[in-house]
C-alpha cells in the first residue's frame, strides 16, 4: 500500500512536468503552469513586515522579572518574553494606552494614558479602574520606596503630582513649571530623581517639600532615569542615543552605551539588568551596563505607519511615509526603509499624513497640531504652520493653494502664502484624507463619519462621488482616473469610478481599522494609500504595523 501511494504521488508529479513541457493551454507567458480559477486578479503581500506593537514606550518589570511594555497609539500593554521577543496582550484597547507604567507593592499595575489625560490601574485580580482624570499630558509614573504614587505631566502640562491609589485623597500638586520632568525614579531614601526635557539636566526632588536641586547637566534631551539596587543612576539622553551612569552623590557622569537616537524609557530588573525602549525603531533592547553591548529583544522597521505618497523615477517606485516618530522612505521593490528624520533627534512635525505636489511634500500631524512643507528631494523644511486644531491632512493644490483638514473645527481651511487662513468648507468633522481632484481647481476628500467620498471645488461646493462606505480613510487617484480607497470599516480596499460612483472590491481581510482613542480624530491613524502608474497599490496597516503591496496580476 505504501508503495502504491508513493507511485501515485510520483506519477502525478511527472504528469504535471509533462504537461508543463508540452506547453498546454493553461501555461502562461512566464512558463508557469496555471489551473483555471487559481490566479487572483491581485497579489497581496507585505512589502514591510509588521510588529505586535504600534509604538512602544514605557517598560517595567513585575516581581517575577517579567517585562511589560506600553503602547500609546496601539492603546495596549504587552508582556514580552525577554529571551524570545514573543509578546502577549496584557491590557488591550482602549484602557491599555500606556506611556509609562509601574507595579505597586501589592502587584497593582498603574499606567498613564497621555492622550486621554487619565491614569489607569489593574489590580492583581484583573479589575481595571481610573485613578485620576483630567490631567493633560500625563506621562511618567513611579512608586516611592514607601509605596506612594507619583506622576508627571509633560508637553501639554508641566507638573509633578502625588496620587492616592485608594482614592481617599484628591491629587496633590508637588511642584510645577519645572521644565517638563519625564521618566523618574526614587532612591532608597525616598528622593526623586528625574530629567528635565527642556533644560538638559537631571534633578533631585524632595517630594514632601517640593525642593528641587540640580544633580547633573550638559545633556541634550534627557528623557528618563532609573536606579539599580545599588542606587546607581542611569540616564537616557535620547537625542544623542546615549546611556550614562550618574553618581547621585557627586553628579559625575560615565558613558555606558551608545545606541540609535530615540530612546523613550528604561527599566531595571531585580538582577540589575537594564532594558531600554526606542520609539523610532519600535524596539526593546537589553543593554550590558559593563561593556555597552546591546541585544535587541523586539524591533520593527516602522512604528506608526500612517499616510503615504509615491515618487516615480525611471520606473523606480519610492514611498514617502508619515510614520509619526519618523519621516521615512520605502523602496517599492525591496521594502527597505530609510529614516530621513527621527523624532527627538531631528526637529520636524511628527508626520501622520503625506501629500506630494510637484517638488513639495506636505505633511500634517494632529499629534503636534502642525503642518509642514518639505522639499521633495532634499527633505529640508520650507515652511511650518502651527496652531491648527487636530489637522488630519493637508494638501497643496497644483496652483499652490494650501488646504488643511482641521478635525477640531470640522473645517477645511485655505492657507495663503502669507499664512492667512480662511475657511473654505465647514461642518465636515469626519474628513480623514485629501488628494488633488480631477482638475486644478478641485480636490477629493473622504468623510469617515458619513461614509462618503467627496469632490470639492475652489468655491467650497461639494459633490458626493460615492456614499454608503464604511469608514473610508486614505485613498489615491490611479492613472486611469479611478480612485483606490481604504474602506477600513470592512477591512478592504476598493476602486471607485468617479463618474458613476460604482464600487469594485480589490482585496479584503486586510489588517486595517484600529478604533480611535478617546478625544482623537475618527480617522485616528490614517490608513494611507498610494497607487503607481503601473497599478501597484501600497497600503499601510495600523493593526499589524506594516505596509502592504497589492500588485495587479
Amino acid at each position: 500500500m505504501k508503495l502504491l501511494k508513493t507511485c501515485g504521488a510520483i506519477c502525478a508529479t511527472l504528469s504535471l512536468i509533462t504537461l508543463h513541457g508540452c506547453g498546454t493551454d493553461e501555461e502562461n507567458s512566464t512558463g508557469l503552469l496555471e489551473v483555471n480559477g487559481t490566479k487572483d486578479p491581485y497579489l497581496v503581500q507585505y512589502l514591510v513586515p509588521g510588529s505586535d506593537f504600534l509604538s512602544i514606550h514605557g517598560i517595567t518589570f513585575d516581581s517575577d522579572d517579567k517585562l511589560y511594555a506600553g503602547s500609546v497609539m496601539g492603546q495596549s500593554i504587552h508582556q514580552i518574553d525577554t529571551l524570545t521577543g514573543e509578546s502577549t496582550v496584557f491590557v488591550g484597547p482602549p484602557e491599555g494606552m500606556a506611556d509609562d507604567l509601574e507595579f505597586g507593592p501589592d502587584g497593582t499595575l498603574v499606567w498613564t494614558s497621555i492622550l486621554t489625560g487619565q491614569v489607569h490601574a489593574r489590580r492583581p485580580n484583573g479589575e481595571i479602574f481610573v485613578v485620576a482624570d483630567h490631567l493633560p499630558g500625563i506621562n511618567s509614573i513611579a512608586f516611592s520606596p514607601s509605596g506612594r504614587l507619583f506622576v508627571t505631566q509633560v508637553l501639554w502640562g508641566d507638573a509633578l503630582w502625588e496620587l492616592d491609589l485608594a482614592g481617599h485623597n484628591p491629587p496633590r500638586k508637588v511642584i510645577e513649571n519645572m521644565g517638563h520632568l519625564n521618566g523618574f525614579d526614587f532612591d532608597k531614601d525616598g528622593y526623586l530623581y528625574g530629567p528635565l526635557l527642556y533644560k538638559g539636566k537631571v534633578v533631585k526632588i524632595d517630594v514632601d517639600s517640593g525642593q528641587m536641586s540640580t544633580l547633573a547637566s550638559g545633556f541634550k534631551i534627557p528623557v528618563a532615569v532609573n536606579l539599580d539596587s545599588q542606587d546607581n543612576l542611569y540616564v537616557a539622553d535620547t537625542a544623542l542615543g546615549r546611556l550614562l551612569r550618574v553618581d547621585i552623590k557627586t553628579g559625575e557622569k560615565t558613558l555606558v552605551a551608545t545606541v540609535e537616537p530615540g530612546i523613550d524609557n528604561l527599566a531595571i530588573n531585580s538582577r540589575d539588568e537594564l532594558f531600554i525602549t526606542n520609539m523610532n525603531d519600535n524596539a526593546a533592547i537589553k543593554i550590558n551596563t559593563r561593556t555597552g553591548a546591546s541585544r535587541t529583544i523586539v524591533r520593527s522597521d516602522i512604528s506608526v505607519p500612517g499616510g503615504l505618497d509615491l515618487i516615480e523615477d525611471n520606473g523606480k517606485e519610492t514611498l514617502l511615509l508619515g510614520n509619526l516618530f519618523t519621516y521615512s522612505t520605502i523602496d517599492g521593490d525591496s521594502g527597505e526603509v530609510t529614516d530621513i528624520k527621527r523624532g527627538l533627534r531631528d526637529h520636524f512635525e511628527m508626520p501622520m499624513s503625506v501629500n506630494i505636489q510637484g517638488e513639495h511634500v506636505v505633511v500634517s500631524s494632529w499629534f503636534t497640531s502642525g503642518v509642514e512643507i518639505l522639499d521633495r528631494n532634499s527633505h529640508q523644511s520650507l515652511a511650518v504652520h502651527h496652531g491648527f486644531q487636530q489637522p488630519v491632512d493637508a494638501l497643496e493644490l497644483i496652483d499652490g493653494t494650501l488646504l488643511v483638514a482641521e478635525h477640531g473645527t470640522g473645517s477645511i481651511i485655505e492657507v495663503s502664502e502669507d499664512g492667512d487662513r480662511e475657511v473654505l468648507v465647514d461642518e465636515v468633522p469626519g474628513i480623514a484624507a485629501l488628494r488633488q481632484g480631477s482638475d486644478d481647481d478641485t480636490f477629493y476628500a473622504t468623510d469617515v463619519l458619513n461614509g462618503q467620498l467627496l469632490e470639492i471645488d475652489d468655491d467650497g461646493d461639494i459633490d458626493i462621488i460615492a456614499e454608503g462606505l464604511s469608514q473610508p480613510e486614505g485613498f489615491d487617484v490611479a492613472a486611469d482616473g479611478s480612485i483606490v480607497l481604504a474602506e477600513v470599516g470592512k477591512q478592504r480596499i476598493v476602486r471607485i469610478d468617479p463618474a458613476s460612483g460604482e464600487i469594485t472590491e480589490i482585496a479584503r481581510n486586510l489588517a486595517i481599522g484600529l478604533p480611535p482613542a478617546q478625544g482623537t480624530p475618527p480617522g485616528y491613524i490614517q490608513t494611507g494609500v498610494a497607487v503607481s502608474a503601473a497599478g501597484n497599490i501600497y497600503l499601510t496597516s495600523d493593526l499589524n504595523t506594516a505596509v502592504y503591496k497589492i500588485t495587479p496580476q
